[in-house]
C-alpha cells in the first residue's frame, strides 16, 4: 500500500494569506458568499476534498494567486 506522502502533498495556507494582508475570516466568509464552517476548514488546512469553484471566489475576494495560498511539499526521498 502506498504512503500518502509517496507523491507529496498539498496543504493550503489560506490562514498565513489572511494573516499576512490584514484580511479577517468573517469579512472572507461575507464577501465570498462562503459558508464560516467551511472557510475555517480550509483556514485549518482540514478538509477532504477542495472545491475548485470555493477556490475560485476566495482568490477573487482576496486578489490573490492560487499559488500564494497552495504549496506543494514534494516527497521525502528512500
Amino acid at each position: 500500500m502506498e504512503d500518502e506522502y509517496d507523491w507529496g502533498k498539498v496543504d493550503l495556507k489560506l490562514d498565513e494569506y489572511l494573516k499576512a494582508h490584514n484580511i479577517s475570516r468573517s469579512s472572507l466568509s461575507r464577501n465570498g458568499q462562503i459558508h464560516y464552517n467551511q472557510l475555517l476548514k480550509y483556514c485549518k488546512n482540514n478538509m477532504q476534498k477542495v472545491d475548485l469553484h470555493l477556490l475560485a471566489r476566495i482568490c477573487k475576494t482576496t486578489n490573490c494567486e492560487i499559488g500564494e495560498i497552495l504549496k506543494y511539499t514534494p516527497p521525502k526521498t528512500k
